[in-house]
Order: structure tokens, then C-alpha cells, then sequence
């Protein structure tokens, strides 16, 4: 072992160990934070939260945060929240990063400083079963790990009274650790979890609601159907932490292969299609969800 490989590796571990300890101390502060503003808005009578919805991505959540009344943004802890109205429902947007960790992480600093009556997992999914086109939605009954751990998470809703583009489709949902990015991978998992589709996020956020017994519903759109392969790039791309790490890895895709950038331009333009489909069933289940007063026109 040589000495500057020894020294360039003790760096990097006491780097590692600031770097954790910076985003311990962030999160504390922003939970406080947090905390602090929920627990003035219960002192004026307000209604602190009537849902949070969690999503991995900015660009999941986009469609959503178009529809949002005074829309604020909060910052640490390795994730984002939003808030904001949405027809007199005050909610609690979050923005985790993609897997299930830190989409565990964010709903419980949520959990904690807002205390929601519903928990909602929204975002992309992949298509595992031929029925699901793009830009489908799937509103999941229940929730299942790479285990075969399942939890339940069915829903009340009255879909014939909603407004919709794409057909709705119900049933189970699969969450891996990693893209499935090939249609003989999707087809060969759809076939072994009986699952209609697959994320990356909703069993860890189930999971975690069913232990502290609050309600969970997963709403997911089909970003890419079963016989639609990812780019190599993705698994890449949705490990970065912000928007702009993203950026940097998209550039050093298309600098490592230019004939990327016709793929990672499709998967925006089909992304903002599909947030936008997601906040239309949003919306329209929110409204069910969370019923207002009669006297109600507004909220806080």
C-alpha cells in the first residue's frame, strides 16, 4: 500500500464523515424549521397539512407545482419541500431524490414536522404488463418490495367522477433498487411479482405509514411502457441529488455518447407530459380525499 494512496483515502473518508454530519445538522434544521411553521399555523386555527405528497423528482412533481397557491419552497436534509394550496387543501409537497431511502428519509422529516392525515407517493412508473401505454396512470392496491413484502394501500375513489386524459389502471406495484430499463427485464419481472408496474420509492413510504399508522395511497403515471427501453443513462441521471448534477451527468453522457442526446431529449419532452397527466389525477383525487367544511371555499 502506498503512502499517498493511504493519505488520498483518509481525505476522502474524513470528507465522507463531514459531508454526513453536514446533512444530519441540515435536516435537523430543516424539520425544526418546519416544525416551528406547522406549529404557528395550528395556534391560528389553521389546518397545518391536509396531505403530503412525496415525490423522487422535481421533474415528476412539476405538473403539480404549476397548480399550487402561494407556492414556497423550503431546502435541506438532502431533499426539498414545497408548499402550497391546491383548491383549499394546504399541502406538503416533497421532493426526496430517488430511491428508498431517502424517499423513507423525506417522509419521515415530513411526518414529523407535519403531521398529514394521508401520505400520497406519486411519480413515474415503468410499465411491466402490455396494458399499460404511456402516459397511463396506475392507482396501486398494493405495494410490494423486491422480497416479496407487500403492503396495502388501496383507495376509495370514485374514478367514473373524474376528469382524466389516459386510462386509469389498478393493481399491484413492484419497487426495486435500480431502472429496469429493457422491455425482456420488465416482461420477466411483471411475469414473477404479478405487478402491473414498478418504481423505485412507494414500498419504502407504504411501509413507513403503515408503522406509524397514518393512510398511504400510491398514484403513479407510466413514464416508459414494457416494451419501451431506457437509455443506459438513466440508472446515471436519477442517482444525482439536484437539477444541477443531473445537468452535469446528462452533459458527460452526451460527451461520452453524443447519439444520447436524441434519447435524453425524448425522456424530457415525455416527462413533462407525464407530470402534467400526474396532476391532473392528483387533483381530482385530493378532492376526494380530503373533503373541505360545506362553509369551506378556501382554507387558512
Amino acid at each position: 500500500m502506498s503512502l499517498p494512496w493511504f493519505l488520498r483515502n483518509m481525505i476522502q473518508n474524513l470528507a465522507a464523515a463531514r459531508i454526513r454530519q453536514a446533512v444530519m445538522t441540515a435536516a435537523e434544521t430543516q424539520i425544526a424549521q418546519a416544525a416551528k411553521s406547522a406549529a404557528e399555523d395550528t395556534a391560528t386555527g389553521a389546518q397545518p397539512c391536509h396531505a403530503a405528497i412525496l415525490f423522487a423528482l422535481g421533474e415528476e412533481a412539476g405538473g403539480l407545482d404549476d397548480r399550487l397557491e402561494d407556492f414556497r419552497v423550503l431546502r435541506g436534509a438532502g431533499f426539498q419541500v414545497h408548499l402550497g394550496r391546491l383548491k383549499g387543501r394546504r399541502l406538503v409537497v416533497g421532493i426526496s431524490g430517488a430511491g428508498q431511502q431517502p424517499a423513507a428519509r423525506a417522509a419521515a422529516a415530513i411526518l414529523q414536522a407535519y403531521r398529514p392525515p394521508l401520505v400520497v407517493s406519486a411519480g413515474f412508473c415503468g410499465g411491466l404488463d402490455p396494458q399499460l401505454r404511456r402516459h397511463d396512470l396506475l392507482v396501486a392496491q398494493e405495494v410490494q418490495n423486491a422480497q416479496g413484502q407487500t403492503v396495502q394501500v388501496g383507495c376509495e375513489l370514485d374514478l367514473s367522477a373524474m376528469r382524466l386524459r389516459g386510462k386509469v389502471h389498478m393493481g399491484r406495484l413492484i419497487t426495486v433498487d435500480q431502472p429496469v430499463r429493457t422491455p425482456a427485464a420488465k416482461r420477466a419481472l411483471g411475469q414473477q411479482s404479478g405487478a402491473l408496474a414498478v418504481d423505485m420509492e412507494s414500498f419504502a413510504v407504504a411501509q413507513l405509514c403503515q408503522s406509524e399508522g397514518v393512510a398511504c395511497r400510491v398514484f403513479r403515471v407510466v413514464s416508459d411502457a414494457v416494451d419501451d427501453p431506457l437509455p443506459r443513462e438513466v440508472a446515471g441521471l436519477v442517482r444525482q441529488k439536484t437539477t444541477a448534477a443531473r445537468l452535469g451527468a446528462a452533459l458527460a453522457s452526451v460527451w461520452n455518447r453524443p447519439g444520447s442526446l436524441k434519447d435524453l431529449y425524448r425522456l424530457k419532452e415525455n416527462a413533462l407530459i407525464a407530470s402534467d397527466r400526474l396532476a391532473d389525477l392528483l387533483t381530482e383525487a385530493i378532492g376526494q380525499l380530503c373533503p373541505l367544511p360545506p362553509a369551506s371555499a378556501e382554507c387558512g
